[in-house]
């Protein structure tokens, strides 16, 4: 775009915005807008800035001293808005609301600790608009943990709240499990436990999530890092029949979390429950030798229903996933070829001459690492 000046015989000129164009192999030029009623200030001050030029400071000039960036806090902040996440938190605004909802929002467009998040909103090492949208530029990170703890005390009410909105009758809802390490000695729930994070001296502790059929969260909780998944099953079905006052629900969950403990101790025992899980490997290949499951079966279709005597009222769904049945075929070609190859230098290690592999407990030993490794 450029300003250009045209001659008007007895009239002043005629100052007009334009912008050229390629129309095929030719170049065009349109007109944008007619700026013969700015003031001469105004118009240089605009070839400035599409010259990339910014006119001095001053009066009538531009100094850009500092830029904020905005769009993204604008998009997540005014998505939230839109949701009523606000309310829902918290009908009235407080100091503890607008520090839990720049909480969240940060955790979206960047995560970060208590500290860092701090010192993002403060006007002096601030990274967005955030703080001063929500009016929280001066938070500390002790103010930020506290509203953390003002939520807390709101959980219950915010999980109905999401219930009732997320939740119906005779509907799905999803249920996982994970773990989180952390540093420091004094979370009352922290454990030595199975981690995930692959810190096994680490501390930690384990979270249920429960959603909607679409992955919608709706109440969370949180556990000793050393609770086994299957443990956190009661609480959530009390949770969903009892506080949520559903009456007909059906829940998923993985085959490590629903086993037929739960199941029979939790989910057959409480009205209105239903479930869907999955089989373990063993009881899989169980079915396979009795001859309830036949591979016949996947020939034209790729999903049957059968029935076996050790699931009495349970529909068992069989399937086939020929897409996993590749990648599985792969991975184990390529376990089989790092194992022959560990195996390998086992081998070389019982006959070269110096530093000799011998006895039958050390080459044992050796390939039992191999084979534990690759197994």
């Amino acid at each position: 775009m450029y300003v250009a000046v045209v001659p008007n015989r007895s009239s002043p000129p005629a100052i007009l915005l334009r912008e050229s164009y390629r129309d095929g192999s030719k170049v065009k030029t349109r007109t944008l807008a007619n700026l013969s009623e700015w003031s001469p200030v105004k118009i240089e001050a605009l070839r400035a800035v599409l010259g990339d030029r910014f006119p001095a400071s001053g009066p009538d000039g531009l100094e850009i001293i500092r830029t904020r960036p905005h769009g993204h806090v604008a998009a997540v902040l005014g998505t939230l808005r839109r949701l009523g996440l606000e309310r829902v938190i918290d009908p009235k605004r407080s100091p503890e609301r607008d520090r839990s909802v720049a909480m969240i929002v940060a955790r979206i467009l960047a995560p970060r600790s208590k500290l860092a998040l701090a010192r993002a909103l403060s006007p002096e090492t601030l990274q967005s608009t955030l703080g001063e949208e929500l009016g929280v530029e001066s938070v500390t990170e002790d103010e930020l943990y506290a509203s953390m703890d003002w939520l807390v005390e709101r959980q219950d009410r915010i999980e109905r709240t999401l219930a009732k909105k997320h939740l119906s009758e005779s509907t799905l809802v999803l249920y996982d499990v994970s773990s989180t390490y952390f540093e420091g000695h004094k979370c009352p729930l922290g454990r030595l436990g199975y981690s995930r994070d692959g810190k096994r001296d680490k501390l930690q502790i384990v979270f249920g999530l429960l959603t909607n059929d679409v992955g919608c969260p709706v109440a969370v909780e949180v556990f000793e890092g050393n609770t086994g998944d299957p443990k956190t099953v009661p609480a959530q079905v009390e949770k969903l029949c009892v506080r949520f006052g559903l009456k007909r629900i059906v829940l998923v969950g993985d085959r490590g979390m629903l086993t037929s403990a739960r199941i029979k101790e939790n989910l057959k025992t409480a009205e209105g429950v239903e479930w869907i899980t999955a089989l373990r490997n063993s009881a899989i290949q169980k079915l396979l030798k009795q001859g309830l499951i036949q591979l016949s079966l996947f020939d034209e279709k790729d999903l049957a229903e059968i029935t076996s005597p050790d699931y009495p009222g349970e529909r068992l769904m069989v399937c086939k996933n020929p897409l996993l049945a590749e990648e599985r075929k792969r991975k184990r070609a390529d376990l089989l070829c790092a194992t022959e190859k560990h195996l390998e230098s086992v081998k070389a290690a019982t006959t070269r001459k110096r530093n000799q592999l011998t006895g039958k407990d050390k080459i044992a030993l050796r390939v039992g690492k191999v084979i534990g490794r690759f197994k």
